[in-house]
């Protein structure tokens, strides 16, 4: 897949375009994106996704602060590499792109600069100042500047719409099996390993602190849970506490994603890596003292190792 910042010379045969966010890539995503690259493959042509980032939301300063997203720039790549997508454009969103109307965009961006012959866009989408660009003020533009467009039906597993909202409200609620299953994969972010203060190490239970590489990437419901680190393509399985570790912290608390690695000794700080969460086991809770927890974590490592047999 070719990553594209620029597109004054973007050249393709019979581009066949979608635009959005695309948050998380999931399988109502995939639904749009599997037709997409079909129609594609109808006409000779190559596939384009066009993204906007940053997030609108950041720049427009609506509500910055609760902003949480499925899939960073860098996480929504991948997963478009992965289904096959052949050119990736990547238009910078500022407060004055955000003023411009759906039809002037549809002209300067996808008209004289990508060469559209097709567009298909899902249910609901809309996009320009105001939001004004629905499908019918789209199929306007179509016929002005002679292109074709599709809408996509909503993707729905057993009679439910699936969206990105709704696997955000999954994963904050702890219902990550579900959430995965709306996914189409297992939910995983990107981070780096950071020093941490090394008391997993003197109870027998050592844990690598995961730092995301996107302060607003969205972090599954406080708990623990049965993972895989990735690290240079390998996955190391292992069990992973996300929140404010009530036992043992005295101080002011902080949230920390920390996954302690079975059989595992190398010394991966600095390290970036994949973390993959497979099954959720429980809450996170607070025990009497360190040893009532150590005892806990024995189990929760049983329970982990079980669940991810066959992973």
């Amino acid at each position: 897949m070719k990553i594209w910042k620029e597109i004054e010379d973007f050249k393709v045969a019979n581009p066949v375009v979608t635009i959005g966010i695309f948050d998380g890539v999931h399988q109502g995503h995939r639904f749009l994106l599997n037709h997409l690259i079909k129609a594609a493959s109808e006409v000779s042509g190559e596939t384009v996704i066009v993204t906007l980032w940053p997030h609108p939301r950041l720049v427009l300063n609506k509500d910055p602060e609760n902003l949480r997203y499925l899939s960073s720039l860098e996480e929504k790549i991948y997963l478009m590499e992965k289904a096959g997508i052949d050119h990736f454009v990547i238009i910078p969103f500022t407060t004055e792109f955000a003023e411009l109307e759906s039809c002037i965009f549809v002209k300067e961006y996808l008209v004289d600069r990508i060469g559209i012959k097709n567009l298909i866009v899902g249910y609901n989408h809309k996009f320009g100042k105001n939001r004004e660009g629905d499908f019918e003020n789209l199929k306007l533009c179509a016929g002005i500047y002679n292109f074709s467009i599709d809408r996509m039906e909503s993707k729905n597993i057993e009679g439910v719409k699936i969206s990105s909202s709704l696997i955000r409200e999954l994963l904050n609620s702890g219902d990550l099996a579900l959430a995965n299953e709306y996914l189409g994969y297992d939910y995983f972010l990107s981070g780096k390993v950071v020093g941490g203060n090394r008391i997993g190490r003197k109870i027998g239970f050592p844990t690598a602190n995961i730092l995301p590489d996107d302060s607003h990437k969205l972090i599954p419901r406080d708990g623990v849970y049965a993972v895989h680190l990735e690290i240079n393509g390998t996955l190391f399985p292992g069990m992973l506490n996300v929140g404010l570790r009530p036992t043992i912290e005295t101080g002011m608390p902080i949230k920390t994603v920390e996954v302690n690695l079975f059989d595992f000794k190398e010394d991966i700080y600095d390290r970036n890596v994949y973390l993959h969460f497979r099954k959720r086991i429980r809450d996170e809770k607070k025990f009497t003292g360190i040893e009532q927890l150590r005892e806990q974590l024995v189990i929760d490592r049983e329970i982990a190792r079980g669940m991810l047999e066959g992973k």
